[in-house]
């Protein structure tokens, strides 16, 4: 049991900071050096471990890297849209092997089962792998994953993939585990990873671009609901402050909170103060360059009346904003939400951009399935998707906490 421990703690160091001389690893699991050196030599008996060159050169003394071996188990991740599929397959170690993007058809009565499994098993041969080889393979998709019965809902964008029990089928016909969750979540995951919200405990996540989400974690578990509807912040029924302020329409109680934020009625916010834009990201870009602050501060309060209602609930850390409208505001669209936000409610929550760049949900799924196979192969407890899911094999997940960054690996047990 003592060696187990052992094991996973330099596991879990070498693939957050790996390659590392034994030296180093020594220094960061806490062993002697004969232990250590023990430690390592099992390890590569066991192909766990493999070399990766040295450290040093020229006249200096040289030390062995150690590594964690990427070919133990293999993941991909596929980030799902009307528009397009974005795959990704990497090692355990996270290393990228393949990447694809293809359109897949998603209209009702289209064989999304095949064309998916068609394009998993493009990229996995460009990875040098079968279909068969992935040990997980997780999907961002754009709507709310019912755990209990495998049913994506709220997502009339990709009807195809609606009435059946996606991660059951795609696993029964595919021959490999499939997991699905909510984009949004996604993003909130990588963001607890490698982003704004690395070290907190509670924060909620507003994602505005075409279509309108959200994500909330409290104590560092990110809440998906009996039905997997947290987090559905679109359907929220919320007041249109600016209607009240600027009395250019009847004022109505409740307006749908998608109704105001998402990116048509941005962009039709936006015409109403004299900026042209296709899309809402489009019009606060603009807005930003002319330095129309009136558009985007009337933005601003639309986004703080959804926002208020959920801190009145949470109280996080952190507001954070995510999506293409919030990344063109930047910090400057943040602070002017912030700053009606603390008109509306008593605690004064900062509010932040998401930093993740690139397609932040491919990678929160990327992060998901390795945490998984992580957790399945090796032991360690690194940051997964929380609460219970519903995996292909029909049974729920065990509840996993998102490991908090600010403390240090579980001290190893002393061997001698």
């Amino acid at each position: 049991m003592l060696r187990e421990i052992n094991d996973r703690a330099a596991i879990e160091v070498l693939l957050k900071d790996g390659p590392l001389t034994r030296s180093e690893l020594e220094v960061a699991i806490g062993l002697s050096k004969p232990a250590t050196a023990q430690l390592l030599t099992r390890l590569e008996q066991d192909d766990i471990v493999t070399k990766a060159g040295v450290r040093g050169g020229g006249r200096g003394p040289r030390a062995q890297l150690w590594q964690v071996n990427g070919g133990v188990a293999y993941v991909a991740a596929v980030d799902l849209t009307p528009q397009t599929a974005d795959f990704v397959v990497s090692d355990v170690t996270g290393a990228v092997l393949a990447e694809y993007q293809v359109p897949l058809p998603v209209h009702e009565g289209a064989d999304v089962v095949g064309t998916f499994g068609a394009a998993l098993t493009h990229v996995a041969n460009s990875a040098g792998l079968a279909a068969t080889d992935l040990r997980h393979v997780v999907i961002g998709a754009q709507g709310a994953f019912d755990p209990r019965t495998g049913l994506l809902s709220s997502a009339p964008h990709i009807p195809g993939w609606l009435g059946f029990d996606v991660p059951s089928r795609l696993s029964r016909e595919l021959g490999v585990e499939v997991t699905i969750e909510n984009d949004v979540n996604l993003v909130a995951i990588v963001e607890m990873t490698v982003g704004q919200a690395v070290g907190l405990d509670d924060f909620v996540m507003i994602w505005l671009s075409d279509g309108v989400g959200g994500a909330v974690v409290v104590g560092r578990r990110l809440l998906r609901g009996a039905t997997g509807g947290g987090g559905e912040i679109d359907w929220m029924r919320v007041p249109d402050p600016v209607s009240v302020a600027t009395a250019k329409k009847k004022t109505r109680e409740g307006d749908r909170f998608g109704d105001l934020v998402a990116s048509p009625a941005v962009v039709e916010l936006a015409a109403a103060h004299g900026i042209e834009a296709e899309t809402g990201a489009d019009a606060v870009a603009k807005a930003r360059e002319s330095g129309d602050e009136a558009f985007l501060d009337d933005l601003a309060r639309r986004v703080a009346g959804g926002a208020a209602s959920l801190i009145a609930v949470v109280d996080p850390e952190l507001v954070l904003l995510s999506g293409d409208t919030s990344r063109a505001g930047g910090d400057e669209f943040a602070a002017l939400v912030a700053k009606r936000l603390h008109e509306l409610v008593l605690p004064r929550t900062p509010v932040g951009v998401a930093s993740v760049q690139g397609n932040a949900v491919r990678a929160g799924a990327l992060q998901s399935a390795l945490a998984t196979v992580r957790r399945d192969v090796f032991g360690v407890n690194t940051p997964s998707l929380l609460g219970p899911r519903r995996s292909g094999a029909g049974e729920p997940n065990p509840i996993v906490a998102i490991p908090d960054s600010r403390t240090e690996p579980p001290s190893p047990a002393p061997t001698n």
